[in-house]
């Protein structure tokens, strides 16, 4: 396997269905003002988050439990805003779902925009012959 270019992930995405929605280009501007960019860019594509997001804030003490997560740890926010509380940490979903072809593996990497600010994103293998969002 290979990386593959901005162009294949065009082909793969229109005609294949492997993203969507998919944005051919880059965006960095709506409505005239500067945004965090998404859409496709040199050998890769810039996802973005929806406005669905759950909050682990451990203000009950409760024992992490990777198995058997407590769900009152747990706090489920719809905004186009996450403020994520110090200790704490959001999870959070693509906008764009992914059909990965058997002969592919991505790897989803978090921007160096939001390593800056010290959002750190893990990292995560799509693995051939997925579906769904990230």
């Amino acid at each position: 396997m290979s990386i593959k270019s901005d162009k294949w992930i065009r082909r793969m995405a229109e005609q294949q269905g492997m993203i969507s929605p998919f944005e051919p280009g880059q965006v960095r501007e709506q409505e005239g003002q500067r945004i965090i960019s998404y859409g496709t860019s040199s050998y890769g594509y810039d996802v973005r988050c929806s406005t669905e997001f759950k909050i682990f804030t451990n203000i009950n003490s409760a024992i992490v439990d990777p198995k058997n997560f407590d769900a009152s740890s747990f706090v489920d926010i719809n905004s186009d805003v996450c403020i994520i509380p110090p200790n704490s940490f959001a999870l959070a979903r693509t906008i764009e779902s992914f059909k990965i072809p058997r002969n592919v593996l991505t790897i989803c990497l978090g921007k160096s925009t939001y390593a800056r600010c010290g959002i750190i994103v893990n990292v995560t293998p799509l693995e051939p012959e997925w579906e769904g969002q990230v």
